[in-house]
């Protein structure tokens, strides 16, 4: 404004002195405009500047879960306190990923506390009690092998053909027993991803694994004992010995998870299941925070001057709902401080603030603040400036135009 001025002025001026200098009826001559120098706008002993009036703190309150207005509990020029809830979204979703989380939770800690519980007593029990059984059915295998050795009749297809009956049987359980331990399942975690988990894998389909190929072998073994019942003393022979073979496969696998049992978890499972846990916990944790996100609250005390959403509307998120700001602690923000004067300005220096809307008023205030990083102001390296004003007046309001007198000296 003034800057304007006082500019025009020195043009006219330097038009005036051509037209003098050249003594001579219509002889003109113009000063190019690239020639005449930046103004300062600094008088003798201050610097005047143009300035903006605003709040000493505002924030914009943002939705970062976005959805449904379902409470919209102030409107524009409300006085809050630090804390206050101003907004609050639709929380089913958030409410649900709450729940998915402690569940997922839940599971996981159930997994780790089989993990580190060890063998139960009753379960080295079973597994002693199948070795014992694999070990008389080697022993039964054997004494057959001895029988058919000795020479056995034919008198035992029937025994053969219960056998294989029996083996039959028993391949058929070990099989559904084994496809057991390989079912999966399939849950989503909060953050849509898709999991899936095989409690079973690992050492007891491991175990299974063994006993079905030990039931494979018995059941090839009576097959052939039933062939060679029906085939000749050298056929009852191949299955007296495949028969000796199955049941001492048998009992290996006895054997093999009665160690594994008494072994226990190995430090590896423990390990992973408790990054399961780890894992599951950091997902409900996140989930929750979203949950309590649903909710706008003041961060500090101050005046709503914004409310971008009624009930029922639906903010995306990132979106400004609530702009809140200290009305009752203005200051003057200068926009355009040439490099030129803010040499001579300093913090503490005292300033006068000239309100355009209120020309009769005359502010206090002094230097708070002077920005070390220039920005561009219509083509000018300018330097914004804080002034803090020393008194309150209700009159002024965000927005108005000022002009700042530093004074410098």
């Amino acid at each position: 404004m003034q800057k304007r001025q006082m500019l025009v002025g020195l043009l006219m001026l330097a038009t005036v002195g051509v037209l003098v200098g050249c003594g001579g009826a219509g002889a003109t001559e113009t000063v190019p405009a690239d020639a005449v120098p930046v103004v300062s706008q600094a008088a003798e002993g201050k610097v005047i500047a143009e300035a903006a009036i605003e709040p000493a703190r505002w924030t914009e309150l943002r939705s970062e879960t976005g959805g449904e207005a379902v409470e919209v509990l102030v409107k524009e020029g409300d006085v809050v306190s630090e804390g206050d809830l101003l907004v609050r979204f639709d929380p089913t979703d958030a409410e649900l990923a709450v729940q998915q989380a402690e569940a997922a939770l839940a599971f996981v800690e159930a997994q780790l506390a089989l993990v580190k519980a060890g063998p139960r007593p009753e379960e080295i029990t079973v597994a002693e009690a199948r070795l014992a059984v694999a070990q008389a059915g080697l022993s039964r295998a054997a004494a057959q092998r001895d029988q058919v050795t000795a020479g056995q009749t034919e008198a035992d297809i029937a025994a053969a053909q219960a056998q294989l009956a029996s083996a039959e049987a028993e391949q058929l359980a070990a099989e559904e027993t084994h496809d057991d331990t390989m079912k999966c399942f399939e849950f989503t975690l909060p953050d849509g991803t898709e999991r899936k988990i095989c409690p079973a894998l690992g050492l007891y389909e491991e175990l299974t694994r063994f006993q079905l190929h030990a039931a494979d072998d018995a059941l090839a073994a009576a097959r052939v004992g039933l062939d060679a019942a029906q085939g000749g003393a050298e056929a009852q022979l191949r299955a007296a010995n495949a028969g000796v073979g199955s049941a001492s496969a048998q009992r290996d696998a006895a054997q093999a998870r009665l160690e594994l049992v008494k072994a226990g978890s190995r430090p590896e499972d423990v390990a992973a299941a408790e990054a399961d846990v780890d894992r599951a916990r950091a997902s409900l944790a996140a989930a929750k925070v979203v949950l309590d996100r649903i909710e706008i609250r003041a961060p500090s005390a101050g005046t709503v001057v914004e409310v971008s959403v009624d009930v029922g509307d639906t903010a995306a998120p990132g979106e400004v709902i609530v702009v809140l700001a200290t009305l009752d602690q203005l200051r003057a923000h200068t926009v355009d401080l040439t490099e030129l004067d803010v040499a001579r300005v300093a913090v503490g220096q005292p300033v006068v603030v000239k309100v355009d809307a209120l020309p009769d008023l005359e502010l206090q205030g002094h230097v708070a603040r002077i920005d070390k990083q220039s920005v561009d102001y219509r083509g000018d390296v300018t330097y914004p400036v804080i002034v803090e004003l020393d008194e309150r007046v209700p009159e002024l309001r965000w927005g108005m135009t000022a002009l700042v007198e530093i004074d410098t000296e």
